[in-house]
């Protein structure tokens, strides 16, 4: 299946979900109940110990978007950049071909590919091994991200300097 089918197949499978995160609520009278107006939440990007996530991302991809908000609510500060053909950025990066997903991010010296987890980035920087980077190849349903309604059982991959790949994370899926 080349890759203008895979896309459209996932736009396809994904349309409802986007679709469905664009419906905004109609607004309250919050008047009427005072108690129910928060105040506003502090900015992550100025509360945030953690570093810049750089997310090259195709302009037309709303899971890919969904993951970087997912990202800044984890605390991270987040770079978004648009980029019709990622090939050259996920080349230039090292990320092989076999772990490619649907966006790639830089993160101090690391490229995270795909809807890896946020707890498995913290990992990374934390323990800082020597590795191009960590990646969830496809799209996992389930993984952040892709919320379907049901988790598919996936692997977070490291990938070594030297191109070698392991596992580096496990993330079970729905028991059927």
């Amino acid at each position: 299946m080349n890759l203008a089918h895979r896309l459209l197949l996932t736009l396809a499978l994904l349309l409802p979900l986007g679709l469905a995160a664009c419906v905004q609520e109609p607004a309250t009278d919050t008047a009427a109940a005072p108690e129910a107006v928060a105040a506003p939440a502090p900015s992550i990007q100025a509360a945030s110990a953690l570093p810049r996530l750089i997310v090259h991302k195709t302009p037309w991809c709303g899971c890919c978007t969904a993951w970087a908000e997912q990202a800044e609510a984890a605390g991270f500060a987040v770079e978004l950049r648009d980029a019709e053909d990622l090939n050259p950025i996920k080349h230039a990066l090292g990320v092989p071909a076999s772990q490619a997903s649907c966006h790639t991010a830089e993160v101090e010296g690391y490229f995270v590919e795909g809807h890896v987890p946020f707890e498995d980035i913290k990992r990374l920087l934390a323990e800082r091994p020597a590795a191009r980077g960590i990646a969830v190849p496809g799209m996992p349903l389930g993984s952040p991200g892709m919320e379907a309604g049901v988790r598919h059982s996936y692997n977070v991959n490291l990938v070594a300097e030297d191109g070698s790949i392991s596992e580096y994370a496990h993330h079970p899926g729905d028991a059927h």
